[in-house]
């Protein structure tokens, strides 16, 4: 459902345009936020888990340039089959200014990356403003953080330097390439709290995309042996390309895993 289109299900998510303009001082910019909450979140006083994704264009947008990940119908589906206690917030990209916004480092062709202000607003401004707007659950092990491409590479650069606030991450194809300290901060990663990775990856993407990704699971996977606070799920898909298409079909199982602890 996307803004201005009728319900087709009962199930389907209450989407609400928080903001159109919401000021990010740490870039100097402004965002579009969005809210997708359960369809019944008006019904009852009840508490939810929060899912920040980036690139918010992309997400139930179903005429975005590239597609989207139709979550909303995602969701819609996951509420018939009982999964539904979960809020989305969708944070729009910065468009031109996408890859500093969400590089982590610095970057001879790119420049110095702005994600740690990014990261740094999300924990400052955005995730406060939300829990104070909405009715969440605010711990780590009920904040999870997400996204695909480069939207992937900063949300999993939050979740591995600030697991005490992001303990859920959602990594669908994420940009290791770009980046030269993302595998340095893996290897620092050391939880101390409940923590857990979905990461995904094609096999189509790039050259050198799927081969980034392994060198990722072999540094988290040793995390996973031998920190009990930290689970991980790897799924790689070898006949995956690199689009929407593909993100929309795992975000699902990814929710019910990160969310639910569905076994994978």
């Amino acid at each position: 459902m996307y803004f201005g289109a009728k319900k087709v299900s009962e199930f389907d998510p209450i989407i609400v345009v928080i903001e159109e303009a919401y000021t990010v001082a740490h870039l100097d910019s402004t965002r579009k936020i969005s809210a997708l909450l359960p369809y019944d979140y008006h019904d009852s006083d009840k508490k939810y888990p929060v899912l920040y994704l980036q690139d918010g264009q992309n997400l139930f947008n179903p005429h975005a340039p590239f597609g989207d990940w139709a979550i909303d119908k995602s969701l819609s589906k996951l509420a018939s089959e009982g999964f539904k206690d979960v809020i989305i917030i969708a944070i729009d990209h910065g468009e031109h200014e996408r890859i500093r916004e969400y590089l982590p480092d610095f970057h001879p062709k790119y420049g110095q990356g702005l994600g740690k202000h990014y990261i740094q607003f999300m924990k400052d401004k955005l995730i406060p403003y939300v829990n104070n707007k909405y009715r969440t659950l605010q711990d780590h092990e009920n904040t999870g953080i997400g996204g695909s491409s480069m939207g992937g590479l900063i949300s999993l650069f939050g979740g591995l330097t600030e697991p005490n606030i992001f303990g859920k991450m959602m990594i669908f194809s994420p940009s290791l390439w770009i980046s030269n300290i993302i595998f340095e901060n893996a290897m620092d990663f050391a939880p101390t709290q409940s923590s857990k990775i979905y990461l995904y990856a094609g096999g189509k993407e790039s050259k050198s995309h799927l081969p980034n990704v392994l060198k990722m699971e072999k540094i988290l996977l040793k995390k996973d042996i031998s920190n009990d606070f930290f689970d991980l799920v790897v799924k790689i898909n070898l006949e995956g390309e690199h689009g929407e298409i593909y993100w929309r079909e795992e975000f699902p199982e990814a929710i019910k895993w990160l969310f639910y602890n569905k076994k994978i």
